[in-house]
């Protein structure tokens, strides 16, 4: 399927007290951060709707099934010319660990996009952790001082 590359989801995942990140490592392509965390997600498939595309991601790169919740963030990223939306998921089932997403394919192309960690980090140690992109990271952290996460 042909992506759309101005397009971006990404679920935010609550499980075993935590939530669901993927830790990057050793990333050659991003001259910024070479380790970070990141909400799972990526670009929405032509024809996908957002919620599909965030489903589909989530089980491609965690090997579970969520169900969308509700929309809770917006992001118009210049940097990367593209516009990202965060939604809160309900995990369903399934087991974690088992995503079998390009990235983990070992193809050339993500050669420089580093090591793909997927791990549940737990509600106290978000705080500390380099999750981009920093202006999600800054509402997200505000949404679990507040306790509406």
């Amino acid at each position: 399927m042909t992506k759309e590359n101005n397009i971006r989801v990404a679920g935010i995942v609550p499980m075993n007290n935590g939530f669901v990140l993927m830790h990057r490592k050793h990333v050659v392509r991003n001259k910024d951060y070479q380790e970070y965390y990141t909400f799972p997600g990526g670009h929405l498939e032509e024809g996908e709707t957002l919620q599909e595309g965030v489903i589909r991601e989530i089980k491609e790169e965690f090997g579970i099934h969520v169900k969308v919740v509700k929309s809770l963030y917006e992001l118009e990223n210049d940097k990367l010319h593209m516009k990202e939306y965060f939604f809160l998921c309900k995990y369903v089932d399934g087991e974690f660990g088992t995503g079998d997403g390009e990235e983990f394919s070992g193809n050339p192309e993500y050669k420089d996009s580093g090591e793909y960690i997927p791990e549940i980090v737990e509600r106290e140690n978000i705080f500390d952790l380099v999750l981009l992109p920093l202006e999600i990271k800054e509402k997200f952290v505000q949404d679990l001082k507040e306790g509406k996460l």
